[in-house]
């Protein structure tokens, strides 16, 4: 029986981008509700942390809402001839994003498609830290960023050559480590950094000899502010602020 009264909280970003991408891996098309892509997607929103179990009704993100979601973004994609359905702002948003970076917006669905699946929320990046993640609109712009320097499979290869070589995951910047500091709460963390940004060396192969891991300090200092510092250059930066500060002591 379907709640009287009350609608389905709206679709948030994350998974407008799950259906839209359904929709660009699909030629642009939409899927009907009987679709088995459609139904597994269903099954995943509904595993999503997103909304609360109060906020939902009883055909909380079912099969026929989804298909009538792709329908919504394949009505607004550029071409369509059609009448389009009823999309809003947040699905047109989403959709100039898969149109400017396909591949990116791809990698992006897929994570949060591991995320849900794994038990693990489909939020903010946790190895990523930038200000204004709990500005709405801002936070959008900054997941994009996060996820578009963001490659799971390379972190966790770097990570890996770390732990196998037998140092610890310690900030190649500053030498903190989480795990002296914080216990078992902070073992194993550790934030992951490109050398180069991925805006300047572009799209392309990269290996775990690109990627710095640091602590969330050194990460956040690194992204502060233009021009951005690679690592080596931040340990001058801290070397030098030390030098500074024992001469002040000294006089």
């Amino acid at each position: 029986m379907v709640d009287e009264g009350r609608r389905n909280p709206d679709w948030e970003w994350d998974e407008i981008v799950l259906a839209c991408d359904l929709v660009m891996q699909n030629g642009g098309r939409w899927l009907p509700a009987e679709n088995p892509q459609v139904i597994e997607l269903s099954e995943l929103l509904q595993k999503m942390t997103i909304h609360p179990p109060e906020t939902r009704r009883a055909d909380f993100r079912n099969p026929n809402g989804v298909g009538r979601k792709t329908a919504d973004i394949a009505t607004s994609l550029p071409g369509y001839t059609g009448r389009p359905t009823n999309g809003g702002r947040r699905d047109k948003e989403v959709i100039a994003r898969f149109l400017a970076e396909p591949d990116v917006m791809h990698v992006m669905a897929e994570a949060t498609r591991a995320s849900v699946a794994s038990g693990e929320p489909a939020d903010f990046p946790r190895d990523v830290g930038y200000e204004g993640e709990s500005e709405m609109e801002g936070r959008y712009l900054l997941r994009w960023h996060a996820y578009r320097e963001r490659n799971p499979t390379l972190r966790r290869k770097k990570v890996n050559s770390v732990v196998a070589a037998g140092r610890p995951l310690a900030c190649e910047v500053c030498e903190f480590d989480f795990g002296q500091t914080y216990g078992e709460r902070g073992r194993g963390y550790i934030e992951c950094h490109h050398v180069e940004p991925l805006h300047v060396g572009g799209e392309g192969p990269r290996s775990i000899l690109d990627l710095a891991l640091l602590c969330s300090n050194c990460h956040r200092m690194i992204h502060t502010k233009p021009p951005w510092p690679t690592p080596a250059e931040l340990r001058e930066i801290i070397r030098q602020s030390g030098v500074a500060t024992t001469s002040a002591r000294a006089e």
